[in-house]
């Protein structure tokens, strides 16, 4: 019996995307992200999502000053295949404010995905690749069961240390000095 050729997905790198941009091939790309090669569709930010977001961003800048660079909702570039957006990255401090070139996953100190209708995705895609990358420390802000997973210690697609923080708790980073933010403050 001969077996019959199956498609096989096209995956793109990272410089392949940006460079079809530049050729016009994309019109949406402000909505997608790159995982794994594929192009990813941005779901749409619910009012709950944005409010926890932007809760954490200022407290973050407020806390943590000049000490290291917040970015909110912007590319980090995770290896050839991959260049997520997570909601929040505290990246190490440079001068040039990453001019000339996205923050890479050794510029990362810690990773923060806020998730509601994209929890499965967040936790299933994006957490073994923070992983896999090395980043040290990554929260999942849970607002379907109103709880923060922090998890640290990465090693290949997984992170062997995973604490569910809840209301009344306050969690301590490992990763980013003098940070440390009670859940309630994060979940509003």
């Amino acid at each position: 019996m001969t077996t019959m050729p199956q498609p096989i997905p096209l995956r793109f790198k990272v410089d392949d995307y940006y460079r079809m941009i530049e050729l016009g091939m994309l019109k949406d790309y402000e909505k997608a992200e790159i995982i794994e090669g594929e192009l990813i569709r941005k779901m749409p930010i619910g009012d709950k999502h944005a409010a926890c977001v932007e809760r954490l961003n200022e407290f973050l800048r407020d806390e943590l000053g000049k000490s290291v660079s917040i970015r909110n909702q912007q590319p980090i570039k995770v290896g050839e295949y991959n260049e997520p957006q997570p909601d929040l990255a505290i990246v190490k401090r440079r001068d040039d404010f990453y001019d000339n070139g996205k923050p890479t996953a050794k510029d990362c100190l810690a990773l923060i995905e806020v998730s509601d209708s994209t929890l499965d995705y967040d936790r299933n895609r994006k957490l073994p690749l923070y992983a896999e990358a090395k980043i040290p420390e990554f929260w999942l802000v849970n607002l379907q069961n109103n709880t923060v997973e922090v998890h640290t210690e990465p090693r290949e697609s997984v992170y062997s240390l995973i604490r569910v923080l809840r209301r009344g708790e306050t969690i301590k980073s490992e990763s980013v000095p003098n940070l440390e933010i009670e859940v309630d403050k994060i979940l509003g």
